[in-house]
């Protein structure tokens, strides 16, 4: 028998027991939140201490974008003529050759998506152009990336059953965009608590000590 199991869900929330009828609360897949890759996953080089924003996630599937993983290159060398040094991320092993963007302005980006809570993504590309050949748009409104993360319907359950990833929510949504990459990991290691601690400090490859 397993240790644990599920007794039932509630809009957005897992709840189950073990076998000392302690109980426990989880978040289910669900647009906004972020999904934290477990220690376990080391080796993976695309998904290895990785942070993903939920873009989209429904019966047919997920799509979702790395959040800590910049790349060796900005936009300037991708869009000559925009002039502007703002990073790329690696947002994931699909499409790589595409570029895409999340964002905090739909007022300024038609087209917009909203993902959830003030965080938008896609929308109207020659209108970003415009934003940042006269100055308007900083990269603490908007990131952009080469690819994303896709799951099929059940590839991302399948993957959360077999402990690869943690559910989280972020307290603020909008400084996700904002936030420092270099730490993020590490900082939800430490907001996890517990054995997540250990990790929080260990070397990424674990042979370097």
């Amino acid at each position: 028998m397993k240790l644990l199991l599920k007794l039932f869900e509630i809009d957005n929330l897992i709840f189950s027991f073990n076998k000392k009828n302690v109980f426990m609360i989880a978040l289910k897949p669900a647009k906004g939140l972020l999904l934290v890759a477990e220690p376990t996953i080391i080796g993976d080089t695309s998904f290895n201490r990785s942070v993903v924003l939920l873009a989209e996630h429904s019966e047919s599937g997920s799509i979702g974008f790395i959040l800590n993983k910049v790349l060796d290159f900005t936009l300037n060398d991708l869009i000559p003529e925009l002039k502007k040094g703002f990073k790329i991320y690696n947002g994931g092993p699909v499409e790589q050759d595409n570029l895409y963007f999340i964002h905090k302005i739909p007022d300024l980006i038609p087209e917009s998506i909203e993902i959830a809570n003030g965080i938008y993504w896609g929308g109207n590309f020659e209108a970003v152009k415009e934003l940042i050949l006269n100055n308007l748009i900083s990269e603490k409104e908007i990131r952009f990336f080469l690819g994303y993360s896709g799951w099929d319907a059940e590839q991302l359950n399948e993957e959360l059953n077999s402990n690869s990833w943690i559910i989280t929510a972020h307290q603020d949504s909008k400084d996700i965009i904002e936030r420092p990459y270099r730490s993020f990991w590490k900082d939800k290691m430490i907001e996890l608590g517990g054995n997540y601690m250990l990790w929080s400090n260990a070397p990424e490859n674990p042979t370097y000590n």
